[in-house]
């Protein structure tokens, strides 16, 4: 059965690259009208999404209330109100407690927490009001399982989880579904760096024996996007090839 998005609005923040860009595809190719949002090539990714669906691509920084308020607000101008948000914003800023400076902590809890709060506030007074709704956070297995030099990472993950399922409460009355993904490790920018030694490490603790692509995750966003998923809520989607059971 294929998805049909035809006539939705969806905003994906951090929708430039990686993750957040292959979501940004599998919606656009559902036939969504689909808006971009990141720090930087926003407009150039929204550009490279051609066919019969919208798109536009709007900078903000997802922690900052006045930017992401104005970027949304341009969205909803050139593609609609918008349905479909996906909180996929996110940074790390990775090493061991002792090591970690203050600055470190704040930044990643501010762009990956306090985004996904600013973001969800922003747009759902609108999807409450024509009782239509759907909230995709991006979280990850480092905030249900922890790793050692991610813990600012790691406690903004679990915080997404724990938001996650209070917004599912909260707006369930009005039809809006809050669902969270936790990926794995996934083939990224994020994770190029990684060395060959940690990569063969990662691979003995993961059953299916390899990194999971943007596209493994982006399909569990389309999912939970659609109508298919109408009676799931509050919900995390583990996609990780089997490495947290």
């Amino acid at each position: 059965m294929r998805i049909d998005l035809s006539g939705r609005v969806a905003l994906v923040t951090g929708g430039a690259r990686g993750i957040g860009s292959a979501i940004a595809n599998h919606l656009y190719e559902a036939g969504a009208h689909v808006g971009i949002t990141d720090l930087k090539g926003a407009s150039e990714a929204a550009a490279q999404l051609t066919g019969k669906a919208k798109a536009y691509g709007a900078a903000a920084d997802v922690a900052d209330m006045a930017q992401l308020e104005e970027a949304a607000k341009s969205v909803e101008v050139a593609l609609g109100p918008i349905d479909i948000l996906v909180n996929n914003a996110g940074i790390t800023r990775d090493t061991l407690l002792m090591r970690m400076s203050e600055d470190d902590w704040d930044l990643v809890l501010r762009v990956n927490l306090k985004g996904t709060f600013l973001a969800t506030k922003i747009l759902s007074r609108g999807m409450m009001k024509r009782r239509w709704g759907r909230i995709i956070n991006i979280a990850s297995v480092v905030g249900i399982r922890g790793n050692a030099g991610q813990a600012n990472y790691s406690a903004s993950k679990a915080g997404v989880i724990g938001f996650t399922k209070t917004m599912a409460r909260e707006l369930a009355s009005r039809n809006v579904l809050v669902n969270a993904i936790a990926p794995g490790f996934i083939d990224t920018e994020m994770t190029k760096g990684l060395s060959e030694g940690v990569r063969e490490e990662l691979m003995r603790q993961i059953p299916l024996a390899r990194l999971g692509s943007p596209d493994d995750v982006a399909r569990a966003a389309l999912f939970l996007a659609s109508d298919l998923a109408d009676y799931i809520t509050g919900q995390v989607v583990v996609v990780d090839g089997g490495m947290v059971m």
